[in-house]
């Protein structure tokens, strides 16, 4: 892979969940070194609608499209939000210690003003550790799993699926809900293997109230969440196995409906040359196929809830394949295929939400300098529900991103 993009891809991995300095901005501060770091991505992206009056409940194809229009145009940032960061490392009582903390603003906003948008803050976290016994993680990071499936994701320099149909949000969705369910931005937990020999592991209790439903006392569970992953990384790439586990409630404590959330996947990622390839899978139950775990068990249209009305869980798999090729100028060139399905509880289960959405990406990403990358790509959704609605989607992106 060219040595530009293969900078900017490891600077979007290092800036999603690395305590470790990049290629940032880097300066000493006595026994601190601080690492600034960061990226502003810009993309105008318009966006096609078929059968866009008859969307398939939950699906991702034209999702918040008006039933007026078969068309919408919107500047925004891609999968990635454009982003501030600052890490500080230092070596102390034969430890390596850091903190990481990070904000997001909007590039764009779609109010008469142009000013109201709020910044994310996805990132505060410390470390410590040692390369001898491994390193401990504490605060808000990526979640551990699927964390590898969208940091292999080649539209995180782009937009991937689900562009917003007006000006002002922050991010696409990439390929979450189109081959992976979103890993979140979770407070942990985590402690982190040493490399043995391209082996390590992670293990981590995290926030035990994500993607509960406030309303409804659900925010009330009687255990964390449970994550964690297995790596061995080689010199042409590494595969990776991942899971999670979390326990959702429904209801007051007189009534309530409690289920199970569980997933596990797969995955690799191989460079040859100047070819990528990458290949993912998972399968869960109870997590839907966007956001982990859905929302409440009475889930309303529009959701992709993991369980039916009784708290049964719903059964949901997926994944993507993705090859990429780096030609002579320095460009890299991607097509992708990835697919989500989400099955019904069981037979009582009569809700009719999404039932597939699949997603064809193609893309290329221009090194225009070291930092800096032009990005034009075409993203095609379907969707499907149980209930036979289906409809399509066809956008067309084209920006920059600038990573420091």
């Amino acid at each position: 892979m060219n040595k530009k993009i293969s900078a900017a891809v490891a600077s979007a991995a290092l800036v999603l969940g690395s305590s470790a300095a990049n290629a940032g901005i880097i300066i000493p501060a006595g026994e601190w070194t601080l690492d600034v770091n960061g990226n502003v991505n810009v993309y105008a992206t318009h966006i096609s609608y078929d059968n866009y009056q008859s969307v398939a409940v939950g699906g991702l194809a034209g999702a918040g499209q008006d039933s007026k229009e078969d068309n919408t145009q919107s500047i925004n940032t891609g999968l990635l939000p454009a982003w501030l960061g600052f890490t500080g490392t230092t070596r102390q009582n034969d430890l390596d210690v850091s903190f990481t903390i990070s904000m997001q603003p909007g590039v764009s906003d779609n109010a008469v003003s142009g000013d109201i948008k709020n910044p994310l803050f996805r990132q505060a976290f410390l470390t410590f550790g040692d390369k001898s016994w491994g390193t401990v993680k504490m605060g808000k990071d990526l979640g551990i799993f699927a964390g590898q499936a969208i940091l292999n994701d080649m539209t995180l320099l782009g937009v991937g699926g689900g562009a917003s149909t007006v000006s002002g949000t922050f991010t696409s969705l990439g390929g979450i809900g189109t081959g992976y369910i979103y890993p979140a931005w979770k407070g942990q937990i985590s402690y982190t293997t040493p490399n043995f020999n391209g082996f390590t592991a992670t293990v981590g209790i995290t926030n035990p109230n994500q993607n509960a439903d406030a309303s409804v006392n659900s925010a009330y569970q009687d255990r964390f969440g449970v994550e964690g992953q297995l790596q061995y990384a080689f010199d042409a790439g590494k595969v990776w196995v991942s899971g999670a586990s979390y326990k959702y409630r429904d209801g007051n404590e007189a009534a309530a409906i409690e289920w199970d959330a569980t997933a596990i996947d797969i995955g690799a990622a191989v460079n040859m040359g100047n070819l990528g390839l990458v290949a993912y899978y998972y399968d869960g139950e109870g997590v839907g196929t966007t956001m982990f775990g859905g929302w409440k068990s009475g889930a309303p249209a529009g959701t992709d809830s993991g369980v039916g009305t009784t708290g049964n869980e719903r059964d949901s798999d997926g994944g993507y394949v993705q090859a990429t090729y780096v030609i002579p100028s320095g460009t890299k060139l991607g097509v992708a295929y990835g697919i989500s399905n989400l099955d019904r509880a069981d037979s009582n289960d009569t809700t009719d939400l999404v039932e597939e959405n699949k997603r064809w990406t193609v893309g290329a990403y221009h090194p225009l300098t070291k930092h800096l990358n032009l990005v034009a790509e075409y993203n095609n959704i379907e969707s499907s529900d149980h209930a036979g609605n289906n409809n399509e989607s066809d956008a067309i992106s084209l920006g920059a991103i600038l990573f420091f």
